[in-house]
């Protein structure tokens, strides 16, 4: 068992280099990097400060030597896997780089970000888990019941509803500048937040985050009360179900003793891999509700090329990912001790 998981871990220096080599290359190729924008940048200057020219044409052409600075200063001066080579020295001494739109190291620039995205995804995945299992229980104890219809209906007609449209729906209803106005749309905090006492800086919090937190709970919402509810039903139809209820135990009884143990294998396969998504944030809805978190920060990486930003995040969410998956393995061990790894 303890050679399994070590296995597991050291395969993951392998995987996580696979992964930023194709994301380095990837990224070196799109045009408009950060070279092409300094010379952007530069012609647009020389056009503001020379005005209009007699001649009706203005040179705004950079030297080579100027160009040749410009690589020089973004590492571009050397070839695609030179730069990869040093690029994966840093990251061995956990240096990410230099944002190049933020001007900071991007370790800090990521840090400013993690709680934000860790406050949405940890408070939208016990909310998840907190609802969705009981739910699947009650469906798949009143199977065919009215109970369970009108659920269903609930459930998936929040799930057909795309995240950032049910965002702009709820803004529209609940948000301010509507009739209700009952919520804010933008931020996390007020403007006044530090003035306020500790209870009243706690309601503002809840209050600024409850209509984004409905937004990103609601896309796993239906995947997970029917993944429960699916499991349970299955185990309540195998043999030693009916042998509980046959030595004299109620249908409850049988259930929780032992049919939801094995139905949360399924549920317990899947929590390893939501770590990446508690830190990866939600780019629709974090930019509809204007708010600083890892999705948005990604988002505007890739639009601006800032690549020590986009490779961090990569490094960062990959392992997340596969630790993930050895969580995933480790979880499942202990819901279902029959299951031994080699």
């Amino acid at each position: 068992m303890k050679s399994y998981f070590l296995k597991r871990i050291l395969l993951m220096i392998p995987t996580l280099i696979g992964i930023t080599v194709v994301c380095f290359l990837i990224m070196q190729m799109v045009p408009g990097g950060p070279v092409e924008q300094a010379i952007q940048k530069m012609k647009l200057a020389a056009q503001t400060e020379g005005g209009v020219a007699d001649s009706g044409t203005l040179q705004t052409a950079i030297s080579k030597e100027e160009l040749e600075n410009i690589k020089r200063y973004y590492g571009f001066d050397q070839p695609v896997m030179v730069r990869y080579w040093n690029w994966l020295r840093k990251l061995a001494r956990l240096d990410l780089g230099t944002s190049y739109i933020y001007e900071k190291p991007v370790l800090e620039v990521i840090a400013s970000r993690i709680p934000i995205s860790l406050t949405f995804g940890l408070t939208g995945l016990f909310l998840t888990y907190l609802v969705c299992i009981p739910l699947g229980i009650q469906k798949a104890l009143r199977h065919g019941e009215p109970f369970d219809h009108w659920s269903s209906v609930l459930i998936f007609l929040g799930y057909s509803v795309p995240a950032f449209a049910l965002a702009v729906i709820l803004i529209v209803l609940f948000g301010g500048g509507s009739f209700l106005n009952l919520f804010p749309v933008a931020g996390v905090v007020s403007d006044n937040f530090e003035e306020l006492s500790l209870l009243g800086k706690i309601i503002d919090y809840l209050h600024h985050m409850f209509l984004p937190l409905v937004c990103y709970t609601i896309g796993g919402f239906a995947s997970l009360t029917l993944l429960m509810k699916n499991s349970l039903m299955e185990q309540l139809n195998q043999d030693y179900i009916r042998t509980a209820l046959a030595k004299g135990l109620s249908y409850q009884q049988a259930l929780f003793r032992h049919g939801l143990r094995n139905a949360l294998i399924p549920i317990a396969t899947n929590i390893g891999m939501i770590i990446g998504v508690v830190l990866s944030g939600a780019l629709l809805i974090e930019t509809v509700f204007t708010i600083d978190g890892m999705g948005l920060l990604g988002y505007q990486a890739i639009v601006n090329r800032d690549y020590p930003v986009a490779l961090g995040l990569t490094v960062i969410s990959s392992v997340l990912m596969l630790v993930g998956r050895v969580i995933s393995d480790f979880c499942l061990m202990l819901v279902d001790p029959r299951v031994k790894f080699q």
